[in-house]
């Protein structure tokens, strides 16, 4: 097999793992490049690997595990709320970006890891989301198989404390999704409001660099009436559209400017016949690796609204 052929055969697992480990696409991307830099490396060099594969799983943990140590004092800096890089369904043909879809993917679910330590996420995924036996996760986390059982074990117990809930049946959420959108559209306090949750919490991250909520809001009247505004104000914007897609395997959709550049990426968690949650990324760093990229500060400014 050639290095191409290994490198298409690989790359998506290796992805998955890293983009779960930093909720970033292009440092995900980053870290998987790397790690083939050094499997290309260890093969020029005549090193015996039993597994391509075990091997770049090894380096591409190591390497998350080392980035996500780097980025915490960054995140303790960051303007506003942090959510990650999302990833939509069918905007890219690349299978790596297309990572195994399933609730360990959500943006809610990614958001929670980050509270865990570097070396818990990596155990905790390695073992409850890509099944790899703890003898294995032992040796890539550099730990002994007991520890690396007690690593997991925490992580778990903090995860199911407040693990997201979603609708079991992906036609009940896109229904669901659906009629939210509709009533948004529509400008339906009252339908939108039936369909939030009463403990509903809207979260939104500009990064500083776009209007976005500063932190966030909670209850169905506050987010319902604060979605409404933002509608409003791209009503005002002539051209601007709502396209539905899929964010990390949850309902979602992408707004974009009359020239079908992107200006924000929201998400929806559905769950128990309602919307639990609403997060709305607009911060163009995380966005730049979905396509060609709108201002949308620009943008309110020439439609004379401010975002609410």
């Amino acid at each position: 097999m050639s290095l191409e052929q290994l490198f298409e055969e690989l790359r998506p697992g290796a992805f998955a793992i890293a983009y779960r480990m930093l909720g970033s696409v292009s440092e995900a991307e980053d870290a998987v490049q790397e790690a083939f830099l050094r499997l290309h490396r260890a093969l020029r060099e005549g090193e015996r690997l039993e597994s391509p594969r075990a091997f770049l799983s090894t380096v591409v943990t190591r390497l998350c595990i080392d980035q996500l140590r780097s980025a915490r004092a960054r995140r303790e800096r960051y303007v506003g709320e942090w959510l990650p890089e999302p990833l939509v369904a069918g905007d890219d043909a690349d299978p790596a970006r297309q990572a195994e879809v399933a609730d360990s993917l959500s943006l809610a679910f990614l958001v929670l890891l980050e509270s865990l330590s570097p070396e818990q996420r990596a155990a905790f995924l390695l073992r409850e989301v890509f099944d790899y036996p703890y003898d294995e996760i032992a040796g890539i986390v550099g730990k002994s198989e007991a520890n690396a059982r007690q690593l997991v074990a925490r992580a778990r117990r903090h995860v199911e404390d407040a693990k997201p809930r979603f609708e079991a049946s992906r036609e009940r959420r896109e229904e669901l999704a659906q009629s939210f959108f509709a009533a948004a559209s529509d400008g339906d306090l009252e339908a939108l409001e039936e369909l939030l949750a009463h403990d509903v919490v809207l979260h939104g991250d500009g990064g500083g660099k776009a209007p976005a909520v500063a932190q966030a809001l909670h209850g169905r009247r506050r987010v319902a009436r604060t979605l409404l505004t933002w509608v409003r104000a791209a009503a005002r914007l002539a051209g601007v559209s709502l396209r539905r897609v899929e964010v990390n395997g949850q309902p979602g959709a992408t707004l974009l400017d009359p020239e079908g550049r992107l200006v924000g990426v929201m998400a929806l968690d559905i769950a128990e016949g309602q919307v639990q949650a609403v997060r709305s990324v607009v911060n163009p760093d995380k966005l730049r690796h979905l396509g060609p990229l709108s201002d949308l500060g620009r943008l309110l400014g020439r439609g004379g609204v401010r975002p609410g």
